[in-house]
């Protein structure tokens, strides 16, 4: 006769060994790489309201305008925007990633190399930015 607490104990061994393998799976890269990925989508998409706000007031009231402009000029605000930069190249690397990823194939001895290509291009862009501004 079948026992019926057969895919009970299956479903809370399965478990277990999720919970212990957890720790290794956000130790990987790949891991990082989706993080970053979705917290730099969160960051964009939270931006872009208030660049919307910044060009509609561009549009209606251009002395409040310069008002915000001088405002940007302050270091705190700098650094801001470097981060947001830095946001946008992750986002984009990450992006182009995942679509090779997509159309090439999963090829695991690539992976650490093009997470690190990503990650050095991104840094390099917000640098760039940082020393431009």
């Amino acid at each position: 006769m079948m026992d019926r607490r057969a895919p009970a104990l299956a479903t809370a061994r399965a478990g277990r060994a999720m919970r212990r393998n957890d720790a290794r799976a956000r130790s990987h890269p790949a891991y990082w790489a989706f993080l970053t990925h979705r917290l730099s989508g969160i960051a964009l998409a939270l931006f872009l309201p208030i660049h919307f706000l910044v060009l509609a007031q561009a549009l209606a009231h251009p002395a409040s305008l310069d008002a915000f402009l001088d405002w940007t000029r302050q270091p705190a605000v700098k650094l801001a925007e470097t981060l947001l930069v830095l946001a946008l190249a992750a986002h984009l690397g990450g992006g182009v990633r995942l679509l090779f990823i997509e159309f090439a194939g999963w090829r695991a001895e690539w992976q650490k190399t093009a997470l690190a290509l990503v990650a050095a291009g991104a840094l390099a862009v917000a640098l760039l930015f940082a020393l431009a501004a």
